[in-house]
């Protein structure tokens, strides 16, 4: 795998500008390829993808083959920090048990011999699966390159092969050698021809470059960006595909044009760690996308998630008619930590993605089929909170579930009035958290919690009157979750476009040990946090529904289930 270049590479590897690779992983050489023996289990997932141990960053080139899905990763074989990246490979048949195969790439060529980068899938006609990924060449340039299966007979696609016409776009003088990265799914235009985008950077403005293909093999580089904005920095990762405004939930293969499509542009900026998508139109004959105006083209639109989630990649899903969205969850603690603990990164739930039947923005639910992992269940039902109550819900392994609970309240009266300076969601939650009393709200459920609230992750929400429109808050506040002190512990928060005239409220949270995802109004607002409590551990964890505003709520419904473990097979 030529380890001691690879590493010599890492070491180079910086946030520099001008003549070295550009990246935003920590580095840390003795930590790299040092290979754990032992791993411990304590906040290790029990229903969310990841490997037995070691180091997992980016989904990439997710794709449904001859009844198998299929995912590959960013993944450090020796470590538990970022390093040695090879394109591990795992299958299903339902995206909930997994079987692991060998890695599909990893570095072996003069085009990717310093590094086998994020990517994408696309299957063409004929069920022909190609990959697409960046490798970094021995000039430390970043370029795209192009893998095919050995045996496209086998439906596990257990080996892969590079072709001899590699690379397939090598950046020009006018693109940054540095910052020229992660290939999309491609489609195929009315002319016949396929097309794909390049993440990139031009100074600070973020760059979506276009490539034509006739044959899929030679690459001819457009002459404008499909995209571009300025003062974004790189674009990392980006996703580009065509959703239905027919308001259902079907997904849309990636080569769909016509009347009735919208598109979605997904970029993952390097500088925020945070992902951004606008929904607009795609102009097949300029080759041009273009944001509708209710979508902000920037660092203060629209994300996925306003947590812990980044790297995103969809794909989509002829079996079931509908499009799949994979995120990476990193870790919240230290480097050292993780390789004490002896892994790092999980993979979010997939989950279903489609346009909301406004037309303004996405939603999002996790896959049908994670709920057949659910196991002993518990319901509530009219139960009315009073300002400071909280009420444990028993009967399920609190550490492990699955909760769908819809609030509601009897007016809107009480609701504080809203500032409009208050535009940054984040930071009106770490204003006002969980246990600062309110009008309506905040009310929600306490997660993870210790017995004596010692330690606990909030999930709720909070209600202001506005001139126009009431304003609904979301957070997910880590700042409590464990006692120790050099966590990162953020407030994650984003504002719900939720109409609320039935004076109700639905929220749903995965809970799985250091990890909760959670989808507010039926996955208008989705939010996702690492947390690792040191008390609220296993069956020493337990689940709260709390209200600490003067309106009383009622939990007029809750359902919550304890949720098995899949199959792993390593």
């Amino acid at each position: 795998m030529g380890l001691l270049r690879f590493l010599s590479f890492l070491i180079l590897f910086c946030f520099c500008f001008d003549n070295v690779v550009e990246g935003s992983h920590k580095i840390i050489p003795e930590y790299q390829s040092l290979d754990i023996n032992e791993v411990n289990p304590i906040h290790r997932t029990g229903f969310h993808f990841q490997p037995q141990k070691h180091w997992i960053n980016d989904p990439n080139g997710p794709m449904y083959f001859k009844g198998i899905y299929h995912l590959f990763y960013q993944y450090n074989p020796w470590g538990a920090v970022w390093g040695n990246i090879v394109w591990a490979h795992s299958v299903s048949e339902d995206m909930v048990n997994w079987e692991s195969l060998e890695p599909a790439i990893f570095p072996s060529e003069d085009y990717d011999i310093n590094g086998c980068w994020s990517g994408s899938a696309t299957v063409l006609p004929g069920n022909k699966p190609v990959i697409m990924y960046t490798g970094i060449d021995k000039s430390i340039r970043q370029i795209q390159n192009y893998a095919i299966p050995k045996n496209a007979s086998d439906p596990y696609l257990r080996e892969w092969i590079k072709p001899k016409n590699n690379p397939i776009a090598i950046p020009d003088k006018s693109e940054n050698a540095s910052a020229f990265r992660d290939p999309t799914t491609a489609w195929k235009g009315e002319d016949g021809h396929w097309r794909m985008v390049v993440g990139g950077k031009r100074n600070r403005r973020g760059m979506a470059h276009l490539y034509r293909s006739k044959d899929f093999k030679t690459w001819i580089k457009a002459k404008h960006p499909l995209h571009s904005v300025p003062h974004t920095g790189m674009w990392e990762c980006p996703d580009f595909y065509p959703v239905s405004i027919s308001g259902t939930k079907n997904g849309l293969d990636t080569s769909s044009l016509g009347k009735n499509i919208k598109h979605v542009f997904k970029a993952s900026l390097d500088i925020t760690r945070y992902e951004y998508y606008t929904i607009g139109t795609y102009l097949p004959n300029k080759d041009r996308y273009v944001p509708d105006n209710t979508s902000i083209d920037g660092w203060a639109g629209l994300r996925y998630d306003y947590g812990n989630y980044y790297a995103s990649k969809t794909f989509f899903d002829p079996s079931k008619m509908r499009r799949v969205l994979w995120g990476w969850a990193n870790e919240s603690d230290t480097e050292d930590d993780d390789v004490a603990k002896g892994w790092a990164g999980v993979q979010t739930i997939p989950r279903t993605v489609w346009l909301d039947p406004n037309g303004k923005q996405l939603l999002q639910w996790p896959i049908e089929e994670i709920e057949t992992l659910r196991d002993q269940k518990v319901e509530v039902n009219n139960l009315k909170l009073e300002k400071g109550d909280f009420s444990e819900i028993k009967g399920i392994t609190a550490a492990q579930a699955d909760v769908d609970v819809v609030f509601s309240f009897p007016s809107l009266e009480k609701a504080e009035e809203f500032d409009s300076s208050w535009d940054n969601a984040e930071n009106l939650c770490a204003q006002k958290p969980s246990h600062i009393e309110g009008g309506i709200g905040p009310f929600g459920l306490l997660t993870l919690a210790s017995e004596n609230l010692e330690e606990y992750t909030p999930v709720f929400f909070r209600i202001f009157k506005a001139p126009k429109k009431n304003v609904v808050l979301m957070c997910s506040d880590a700042s409590r979750s464990s006692l120790s002190p050099d966590l990162y512990k953020p407030s994650f928060a984003g504002f719900v476009d939720a109409d609320i005239t039935d004076n109700k409220l639905s929220l749903r949270s995965l809970i799985d040990h250091s990890i909760i995802e959670n989808f507010g109004e039926e996955g208008k607002t989705c939010i996702t946090s690492r947390v690792y409590p040191s008390l609220a551990i296993g069956d020493n964890a337990h689940l709260y529904v709390f209200n600490n505003g003067s309106e009383t709520v009622t939990v007029q419904n809750l359902q919550a289930w304890s949720m098995k473990s899949p199959t792993v097979m390593n």
